[in-house]
């Protein structure tokens, strides 16, 4: 006998209306691509350095890692001779051992002006020291005992105008300090703000969001809500409103932020918004001690904090994610990665990774700004990191949310495996609009306030009024913030073909000031259509 294929009128009709109200589901993009099966540790933290290489550690406390130290090599001290640092090496896809000599458990960090990387705190031996490595093809980290003045671990640095790098909180340390020091008897400022927003049980304020506000003060988001802060004179200059939704967003209830692109016009930068996304509610960390997973949090806020006025706008995400990280794309959009929908950071304290990355485009209308991306197949739950590679490319590593390392009988098995994401702007069909910089070349140095004439080439037709150039600072990654980050859109961007060649040239001014563009090293991309070329480095000075 045959089924009835009869449906009655009104459900056609609610059916209809259903389809007329359902949001459209956007398209996936991007494709993902398994670099090595095993770097030999766990990027738990991650750095871009200027000559293309990555370096990478976890802590020295896991037990034996996957990578034996060089030469037969052992930590002083220590039976353990497996490393708990590496370089990878972009070019050759290839990893060189490191030796720590101290715990950079849960540490912090800043690419100084020189390229070299300068580390800050960790746990245990490692609480105060200060760790510089500076790469070469036989380099290795230098420690340097006692070079903090207070114990700093889940704290966040920055670069400053001056050169040097801000530090601020950590576990137990409401207060903020400089590296390098003045003087050997240099104060450790103490910050409120860091008490107020501390959590009985939870603390939902480690690793604040920290940004360099572009008049040199520094913006600071902890638990759900932030200040303007002078460091020099310990006085906060502003005090932003709570997020409407009153959740916390930082460590143990992770989510993660970024200065959205600053756009230079002039000498200013008239608009400064940043955006906070992700985290997990109140009581989700101590639910989670007890076997009691809550669904992470699935807004954004958004706030204009140059205003005079400023107010958060609340977004949705399509994909609830507390651990996300949130990275900074050349061509100014947002990619928000890694993660778990359910849970905490924490040993054991996450549940249901995220393998969609989801795209948000800032300067869409609100309701068309985010897309989901194609899925990884490799989780990346506590302890997983993500940088922007010159090419483009996001390197994502890391996940182990043990005390140690755990490949087996486990929910998630301790990650060593590094990966790339590559965002729809490197699919093969848009190989016609993608730039290639000519001149400068790499390494090139650039003045502050100097037009800065770059030549480029695209294969295909160009549209020279979509045309701009974009700055992007190496950030250093660890448990979902991007220390460092920013991302600036210099002014002019007056693109013209040179005459009788197949090739353009686009008419930009460099940053104005160090508020601006700390001295260092940045990647440099042509945008055309939201295309972006391969970076150069160059060194802003």
């Amino acid at each position: 006998m045959a089924l009835s294929t009869y449906v009655p009128y009104h459900h056609l009709l609610f059916l209809f209306i259903l389809f007329l109200h359902a949001q459209p589901c956007p398209a996936a993009g991007g494709s993902w691509s398994v670099l090595l099966p095993s770097i030999g540790i766990s990027a738990m933290h991650m750095q871009l350095l200027p000559n293309d290489r990555v370096v990478m550690y976890d802590r020295t406390d896991f037990g034996t890692s996957n990578i034996s130290l060089p030469e037969g090599k052992c930590r002083p001290n220590s039976t353990d001779c497996s490393a708990h640092s590496v370089e990878y090496d972009v070019a050759s896809n290839s990893v060189r051992p490191l030796m720590v000599l101290t715990n950079v458990w849960c540490s912090s960090g800043t690419l100084m002006r020189d390229g070299s990387l300068v580390q800050t705190g960790g746990f245990d031996d490692g609480y105060r020291v200060v760790r510089t490595y500076k790469s070469c093809d036989t380099c290795d980290w230098q420690e340097k005992p006692n070079g903090l003045s207070k114990s700093r671990w889940y704290a966040s640095n920055h670069l400053l105008p001056d050169g040097r790098q801000i530090i601020i909180g950590g576990r137990k340390a409401f207060n903020y300090e400089f590296y390098p020091k003045m003087s050997a008897t240099e104060s450790t400022p103490s910050l409120p703000f860091l008490v107020e927003t501390n959590d009985p049980q939870a603390e939902n304020n480690l690793y604040p969001f920290v940004f360099l506000y572009p008049d040199g003060n520094v913006f600071i988001f902890a638990n759900n809500r932030a200040i303007l802060f002078d460091y020099s004179k310990n006085l906060v200059l502003k005090t932003y409103p709570t997020m409407p939704d009153g959740q916390p967003r930082n460590y143990p209830s992770t989510g993660s932020a970024v200065l959205l692109p600053l756009k230079i016009k002039g000498e200013t930068v008239t608009e400064v918004e940043v955006l906070v996304c992700g985290g997990a509610p109140k009581g989700a960390f101590v639910n989670a001690n007890k076997g009691i997973f809550d669904e992470a949090l699935n807004t954004c806020g958004r706030i204009t904090i140059s205003d005079p006025n400023p107010q958060w706008s609340m977004e949705t995400m399509p994909l609830a994610r507390v651990m996300g990280d949130m990275l900074l794309l050349p061509n100014g959009n947002v990619l928000i990665i890694n993660g778990a929908s359910a849970g905490v950071a924490g040993w054991e304290l996450g549940r249901n990774p995220v393998l969609s990355p989801v795209a948000y485009r800032p300067d869409n209308q609100v309701g068309s700004r985010f897309e989901v991306q194609n899925p990884s197949t490799i989780p990346r739950v506590y302890h997983s990191t993500t940088v922007l590679l010159r090419d483009g490319r996001v390197l994502v590593g890391g996940s182990n949310a043990h005390d140690k390392y755990e490949f087996k009988n486990v929910l998630y098995p301790t990650e060593l495996s590094l990966e790339t994401f590559s965002p729809s702007y490197l699919d093969s069909n848009s190989s016609g609009l993608r730039p290639k910089i000519i001149l400068p070349v790499t390494n090139s140095r650039i003045q502050y306030g100097k037009q800065l004439v770059i030549v480029f080439t695209v294969s295909g037709i160009v549209d020279l009024s979509s045309v701009s150039v974009t700055m992007v600072a190496p950030s250093f990654n660890t448990h979902s913030f991007s220390m460092n980050q920013r991302l600036l859109v210099l002014d002019g961007g007056v693109a013209s073909k040179i005459l009788g060649q197949t090739r353009y040239q686009v008419v930009v001014r460099a940053p104005p000031s160090g508020n601006i563009a700390p001295s260092g090293n940045y990647l440099l991309f042509v945008v055309h259509k939201e295309i972006p070329s391969p970076g150069i480095w160059v060194q802003m000075q």
